[in-house]
Order: structure tokens, then sequence, then C-alpha cells
């Protein structure tokens, strides 16, 4: 479904680009030289709505547009962008881009071919199409039934984020994409007090679909399970101290993989030689229960794209598999370097920022084991839930992250709620210390966002339920 903002370069827009005027201004981006150029046109609608205390706090909208030029001759790369659509204000793009590659022989650009792309996202009705008033009712929705589950709620906010994204995609390989991402995100957080304590809970989802997505995940069902949070974890008791066996939860798990291990897996650090996996390829790197793909073709997933910010189709890339590298994410950049073919993982923030390797959905696939068996197996250890923040260092995998809902494990139940978790430990040894894989893999419904030199991106993560062997637990309570 086509949404009422549609893009000035848009076929039908005020200012249309099409193939024939793509290949004339690849062609002043190539006029000084250079091996390969491509342009992206951006046009970006944004929305938000914040509800706090029972009120509408805040309300907003706000339209970014642009062109974004990028020539490369050998290793190196001449980028600019220009918020314009005039033909000046293009050209001049384009001639500074190819000022900065400058040196070598002008190859033409190859005739522009538009390409049939997959649908990925299915829209019912855009956001930012829906009346503001049906919006901060479904803000509404969610304050009161967060306020009516329990009287220990003290605090309620809610938000609502949309945006629509058009691009187009032209380029000197002869690529011409066009594709429009819609993105929703909605969460809720509260905070809850009992006896002289306090504790908060969050939920949020979304992902390149329509408001239809507060049908099936209602405000509701956001609150309940914000307060769920909030509520257990009032009874949170200090976590354990050492090293002991983890088990982590379906879905949002998937994020620990992402941020200790994904990112290494990113081409351009193993280009550079800045990752832990840089010439490791069909080395064994993780516990064979382990395959690990990044997936951007995932139905209205967060982090799925029709065609990546450089014209390429993504599909599913394995990287690892049964626990042997086989694979990195690839931009066209690296997979010239590395003789391969790109996989679709060439993004960007906007027109504004040059493209790298950016992960999509980043998944650790099912195994054989039954989830409840999994804990029953562990004596005594932390389930892990919910994830907070973290750090990561790319060079070693080395990471730290704390847990936002963790439960200790004793004798094979999960029993008491525990709060201060942190799970310190190595990506690439953590992986290699996976005993047991559950079949009963989760794709997370979070509201994700992964930065990467200053560029933000949505990605999605998921994961079935995992048991690590050994992880270090930082908490306050030594020898528990």
């Amino acid at each position: 479904m086509t949404s009422r903002y549609q893009a000035p370069f848009a076929h039908g827009g005020s200012a249309p680009i099409d193939r024939a005027l793509a290949e004339r201004l690849l062609a002043v981006a190539l006029a000084q030289g250079g091996d390969y150029a491509d342009l992206f046109f951006e046009y970006a609608v944004n929305g938000s709505y914040g509800y706090d205390e029972g009120l509408l706090k805040s309300a907003g909208r706000y339209v970014t547009m642009g062109l974004g030029v990028r020539v490369m001759q050998g290793d190196a790369t001449g980028y600019a962008y220009v918020e314009s659509l005039e033909w000046d204000a293009l050209t001049h793009a384009a001639r500074t881009a190819s000022q900065i590659a400058r040196g070598g022989k002008s190859i033409p650009p190859v005739a522009l071919e538009a390409r049939a792309l997959p649908t990925r996202y299915p829209i019912v009705q855009h956001s930012l199409d829906v009346d503001g008033k049906a919006k901060r009712a479904l803000l509404e929705r969610a304050d009161k039934a967060a306020r009516a589950a329990d009287e220990r709620i003290i605090k309620v906010n809610a938000s609502l984020n949309e945006e629509l994204r058009e691009i187009l995609v032209a380029t000197s390989a002869g690529h011409f994409a066009w594709d429009s991402q819609p993105l929703v995100r909605f969460g809720v957080s509260v905070i809850a007090e009992a006896g002289g304590k306090r504790q908060s809970g969050s939920s949020g989802g979304g992902g390149r679909t329509g408001i239809e997505y507060l049908e099936q995940h209602t405000p509701e069902a956001h609150a309940a399970e914000a307060v769920r949070q909030a509520i257990a974890m009032l009874d949170a008791r200090e976590a354990p101290a050492g090293e002991m066996e983890v088990v982590l939860a379906p879905g949002d798990s998937g994020i620990l993989l992402h941020e200790a291990v994904g990112h290494g897996l990113e081409a351009d650090f193993n280009r550079k030689k800045t990752s832990n996996y840089a010439d490791a390829i069909g080395q064994q790197v993780a516990s064979e229960l382990c395959t690990v793909v990044d997936d951007g073709s995932l139905l209205s997933g967060r982090g799925t794209i029709n065609v990546d910010d450089e014209g390429e189709t993504p599909t599913s890339a394995t990287l690892i598999e049964r626990g042997k590298l086989v694979g990195y994410m690839q931009d066209q950049h690296s997979a010239k370097f590395f003789g391969v073919t790109p996989t679709g993982n060439g993004r960007r923030e906007s027109f504004r920022s040059h493209p790298m390797p950016r992960m999509t959905n980043t998944l650790l696939l099912n195994g054989e084991s039954d989830p409840d068996e999994i804990v029953a197996s562990v004596k005594r250890g932390v389930y892990a839930r919910k994830f907070g923040g973290g750090q990561v260092d790319i060079t070693n995998g080395d990471f730290v992250f704390s847990l936002t809902e963790g439960y200790l494990i004793e004798d094979g139940r999960i029993t008491a709620p525990l709060k201060g978790v942190n799970l310190i430990g190595n990506g690439p040894d953590v992986m290699r210390k996976v005993t047991m894989l559950g079949n009963d893999m989760a794709v997370s419904d979070g509201i994700w966002t992964c930065g990467k030199d200053g560029q933000s991106v949505p990605v999605g993560v998921g994961c079935p339920t995992v048991k690590i062997s050994a992880v270090t637990v930082g908490g306050t309570e030594l020898g528990g």
C-alpha cells in the first residue's frame, strides 16, 4: 500500500529521477576517473509521539531529503551529498565526489536496468497516514492499562515512532533500484514502587509494518509485559558473583550475539584486520551446535530490506556453519577486496553517510534440545531473559552486558529474580562454550538500533534458548 507521502524524485513526483537522468549524473561522477560510482537518493519522513504522566508531552514530524554521491578509485573513495534536487546541485555533488577520488582512467557507467525487488514488508495502512488523535488514543490505552494492572505502578511512559524512507539507488554497475521502507516502533516503560524499593520494566516492538502492528501486539499487551517485569524485579535479590553456567532466553538474547560476535563478522573490520575473525575463514570459531546467519529477507523484520543502500538484494548470508566460519557480511568495497559477491549488507544511516557493512537480522539458528531440559541441566546458574546496555571491544570480542531481567537457576529450576547482574566475557570464547541449543528459536520483537562509526540503523536479532557452560557473572553477592 502506498502512502500519501511521496518522494519528489519518485515517478510522478515533482522532480522525478529516471534512468536517463541517473546515467547522465553517473557519467559526471566518473568523468575524472574512477572504478565505480553510485547515487543514493533519499526522502525520509519521521514522526514521534511521547505520552508521559497521563499527558501527550511531545509530538513532532520532520522530513529530510537529499542525494549522496560516491566515487571509488582503487583504495580512494570520494563522497559528497546535497540537500537539493536542482540539476546544478546534483552535478556539483557528483563533481566534488569525483575530485576527491580523482585519478586514473575514466570508466563509462553501464546502462541502467531496473531491478525487480521482493516485497518483504506488506502494509495495510501506513502509520504516518493515521490521524494524530488515533495515535494518542493508542498511547492512552497503554497508560491506562499499565496503571490499572497494579497499584504499585507509579510512573508510565509510552511512545510511538514512525518512519517512511524512500530510496533510489543507481550504480555504474547498472543497478537502478527503488524501495519504500516503512518502520513502526511502539514502547511502554513503567516504574513500580513498594517497601521503599523501585524497579523499572519495559516492553517494545515493531518492524517494517504499518499501524496494524498494534492490532496483534496491542498497547495493553505491551503495558502488561512492562508491568510484569517491574513487579517481578521488586523481589529481586543480589546477584551471585563468579563464573557459572548461564542460560539465555530465546529472542531478545540475540542482542548478545549481535554485539559480541556480529560486528566482528562485518567485512570492513576483517579487511582492515581489526576483527578477531580476520583471516579465520574455514576455522572452527564456535561450538559445532552453532549456525549463525544474517537474514535481510525476514518478512516485516526490523532489519529487513528489499534492497540495500548499494542496490543489492540481501538474502540469508551464512556466517558460521556448525561452528566453522564460512563468510563475512559484505558491501561493495569489501566484496571487491575479498573477491566475492556482495551479500546485500551495504547500509547507511542517510544520504549524508557513506555505506558500510552492517547487520540486518542476525540470528543463531535452532538446535535440537528441549528448553526445559536445558534449564533442568543446570545445578546453579543464571537465566538471562532481557538485556540492557553493554560494551564490546570489536578487536578481541571482550564484552560486558547488564541484564534488566535475570533469574537464579537452582537445581534445574528458575527461582529468584536477580538485580545488578552483569555478564562479562569474550564473544568467540562464549560461542565455543555453547553446550546446549534449544529448538525454540525466536526473533525478538524488540526495538533494536545498531550504532557504528556514528551511524545508526534498525536491526533485528534472534536465537533459541542457549546454554553456555561458563560465563563470569558480575554480581554483589560474593560467594553466592
